[in-house]
């Protein structure tokens, strides 16, 4: 990752890595399942209740069921040990190209703090999402795609330029 151009972190324990995120700005969490203290799975729940940023987790953990856990908890992505180190620079590059995209485009078509289209109620402040009232529970991936869509309502777009 170094040699690509990022900046690294490094946490060996749940509690470290909660604690680099509240500390720094980071863009992107690479998470393994199996560490010290909490588990990935609480530290990803964690991190989705504060902050919208992609998570990656990369777990020896290559069960189906452990996949789909992670992906409904909040991940966006998820890979399994061992892994070809090409692959894994790929799919950061992807998430943060999405990333920067969508927060570049939900950025830029409105200032207010809240979208409302049919029945929806998008709150930009706080990320949260309703329909009629009700709560929705998104990951945020589908929150910035959901933001995007209803900030160009009518608009096309291509997969490219939504991932």
């Amino acid at each position: 990752m170094i040699n690509e151009g990022y900046k690294v972190f490094k946490a060996y324990n749940g509690i470290d890595g909660i604690k680099i995120i509240n500390e720094e700005n980071i863009h992107l969490v690479i998470l393994d399942i199996m560490m010290p203290g909490i588990d990935g799975y609480q530290v990803c729940m964690k991190i989705r209740k504060d902050y919208n940023i992609p998570i990656i987790m990369l777990s020896a953990k290559s069960q189906d069921m452990d996949k789909i856990q992670g992906l409904s908890i909040g991940a966006d992505d998820y890979m399994t040990k061992p892994f070809n180190p090409m692959e894994l620079i790929a799919r950061v590059k992807s998430q943060i190209r999405r990333y920067i995209f969508l927060n570049e485009k939900s950025n830029k078509t409105s200032d207010s703090d809240i979208v409302e289209f049919k029945d929806i109620t998008i709150n930009r402040k706080n990320h949260k999402v309703c329909k009629l009232g009700t709560e929705l529970k998104l990951t945020p991936i589908e929150y910035e795609i959901l933001l995007l869509l209803a900030n160009n309502l009518g608009k096309v777009f291509s997969a490219e330029e939504i991932f």
